[in-house]
């Protein structure tokens, strides 16, 4: 009898393992694939960003400055930097001026090159920087001058000045 109840004990436990798959044969996956596009359009778009101008003390002698202007394009993005009049009443962007003591004016000039030959306006095309983004932030110089001979009341100056960057 013990033997016929081992056999009995085995078959049982067959039965058992093999409705928990334990000794079943393995199932073969299948798959099935896609493929799907990605897509984006890129905008050209650009940032800027300036430094201030700083002609430090003026006693009536000529003074020259610089500064600089950065502008990150989207590479290959044309772009055109202009530099508005500023706030002063009557300033024009060949004949700049910064306010200072009861309205006195104090006259500057701003120049894209360091020749001081080409004036820096806001006309695209005309008076203005022109450039390609390449991704990367680029630095521009701004060259400034306060003309000699000014003899205005003393005090502190100031103009703010307007980069815009056309693209």
């Amino acid at each position: 009898m013990n033997v016929q109840a081992n056999r009995l004990r085995i078959a049982a436990t067959a039965m058992i393992l093999a409705g928990t798959g334990a000794l079943s044969t393995p199932v073969l996956a299948t798959t099935a694939t896609t493929t799907y596009n990605v897509t984006s359009t890129v905008q050209a778009t650009c940032l800027i960003s300036g430094n201030s101008l700083g002609f430090g003390t003026y006693s009536g002698s000529a003074v020259s400055a610089t500064t600089t202007l950065s502008v990150q394009c989207s590479n290959g993005t044309t772009y055109n930097v202009g530099l508005n009049a500023g706030t002063a009443t009557g300033a024009t962007v060949t004949s700049r001026a910064m306010t200072g003591p009861g309205g006195a004016t104090l006259g500057y000039v701003m120049y894209q090159d360091s020749g001081h030959t080409a004036n820096w306006g806001q006309t695209a095309g005309t008076d203005t920087e022109a450039g390609t983004g390449n991704g990367s932030a680029q630095t521009i110089t701004v060259y400034g001058v306060v003309s000699a001979s000014q003899f205005v009341t003393t005090g502190s100056y100031s103009d703010t000045i307007t980069a815009t960057v056309t693209y």
